[in-house]
């Protein structure tokens, strides 16, 4: 069954909507609907903010979301790398399962699946409006942009900013087309001009919201930056301590300052849902400005800590609780199953989706177990996390996004509870746990034959 079939089978509808739930401290009120913003920012680390202890740089909006919202301190992308990451938000699937395990690039003839169900198409049936505003990188032909994926709008590059002819630290992306904005499937400017857009996705944002405030909307809003080559406006330029890195990350801080300003103008931020994380950890690369992984292990293009756990925090006024800190396991993942949920429906059928529903979580009332979590790099399983414990298989021995990727001796078994830099080593005195989660990878290989 095609993914507009099965949508329509078995999506409820009512006149083509269907009031979503929005969850209360008194519980549950179905006379109400809730708005859903996603910010998604790109290779933004650990240690990157204020609030987890960045000496100087200045994020006051989104520690003001923190003091507002609910903080996951264990939060997960399930890849290290963009186009999988974001596969894997939108589908609530392991990139594994839909082919979308490696970076795309502007001679990529793939993208996401038609036979994938992304999140927009599940929200736009419910009757939201529906918006990517950002990065896409899951595909730059027509048939696999936003448009063609459950989104009514799209305004954004199609795939990374550092894919340009400019940019003289990817050579092997030669010969490529200077860098496209687009609006929809046309473009609108070539060269990209990188230095306003975060400013003008912002600007975006908050235009499609307030054409769709008197009803039900989705806006995903994956931001640029801070992924290599840097840019900040005018305005931000030269304005912190840590320099043009802390120029961006303070420019995206006033961003989201900008969109929960404008929700609370329109007296709609109590029936919408924020969301603030990143797709993967920082870039390290010698002698380049890049975000900081703070305690965490690694970066980006590994399965280290440092390249997988980010910034998580969901604010939600009269909603949630406010200034809540929450070590409870979550990824990417569970983002598609619990927004489904919260909108009204249930997840497909015809499918396995890996996302589990997180509410209870951030409403705290319960402290759920989470599935152990499989760490992919390309098709290569290389970790695996099973409650506080992580196996690794495979590592990146120069922990770097250049590092070369060789098969471990044996497992390497860390407790990233006790020891979040991943320093010691457990698997001798702990074999029976590493045999326990050597089962799991065999049962959760099976399970993908089938």
């Amino acid at each position: 069954m095609d993914r507009r079939k099965f949508l329509k089978n078995t999506l409820i509808g009512a006149g083509g909507l269907v009031l979503a739930l929005m969850v209360t401290g008194c519980g549950v009120n179905r006379q109400e609907y809730t708005n859903i913003v996603l910010i998604y920012v790109d290779d933004m680390g650990y240690g990157d903010l204020a609030s987890t202890g960045h000496p100087t740089i200045r994020t006051p909006n989104l520690d003001r979301m923190i003091d507002e919202g609910v903080t996951m301190t264990q939060f997960y992308s399930v890849a290290s790398l963009c186009t999988p990451s974001r596969a894997a938000l939108l589908t609530g699937r392991y990139p594994i399962r839909n082919g979308m395990t490696h970076i795309n690039f502007p001679n990529s003839e793939h993208g996401l699946p038609p036979s994938e169900i992304t999140l927009a198409e599940i929200l736009k049936s419910r009757g939201y409006a529906t918006a990517c505003i950002g990065k896409w990188h899951l595909g730059h032909l027509p048939e696999f942009l936003p448009t063609n994926h459950g989104f009514d709008y799209y305004f954004g590059i199609p795939y990374s900013n550092d894919m340009d002819p400019d940019w003289p630290y990817n050579p092997a992306y030669l010969p490529m087309p200077e860098l496209p904005l687009m609006r929809n499937e046309q473009i609108i400017e070539q060269p990209c001009v990188q230095e306003t857009l975060t400013k003008r996705s912002t600007e975006e944002a908050i235009r499609f919201i307030e054409k769709n405030k008197d009803q039900p909307f989705f806006c995903y809003l994956p931001y640029v930056m801070p992924h290599l080559p840097l840019h900040a406006s005018d305005e931000f330029q030269g304005q912190s301590k840590r320099g043009l890195y802390g120029d961006v990350i303070e420019e995206l801080d006033w961003g989201v300052g900008q969109l929960l300003d404008a929700l609370r103008r329109l007296k709609i931020d109590e029936r919408t849902l924020v969301i603030f994380t990143s797709d993967n950890g920082p870039s390290i690369q010698p002698n380049l400005d890049v975000g900081s992984s703070g305690l965490l292990r690694g970066s980006k293009h590994t399965t280290w800590e440092g390249g997988l756990r980010v910034p998580f925090i969901v604010w939600a006024p009269n909603q949630l609780p406010a200034g809540k800190t929450c070590m409870d396991v979550g990824t990417t993942m569970d983002l598609f199953t619990t927004l489904t949920v919260l909108a009204g429906d249930s997840v497909p059928r015809d499918r396995n989706i890996d996302g589990v529903n997180i509410m209870s979580v951030w409403q705290g009332e319960s402290k759920q177990p989470h599935d152990p979590i499989y760490f992919y790099h390309g098709n290569r399983l290389t970790a695996v996390r099973l409650g506080k414990y992580k196996l690794h298989l495979w590592k990146n021995v120069l922990e770097s996004t250049f590092g070369k990727w060789v098969k471990c001796d044996s497992p390497e078994l860390y407790d990233v509870e006790y020891d979040p830099s991943e320093e010691y080593n457990i698997a001798y005195e702990n074999v029976e746990i590493v045999s326990h989660i050597e089962n799991e990878i065999l049962m959760f290989k099976d399970q993908l034959q089938k």
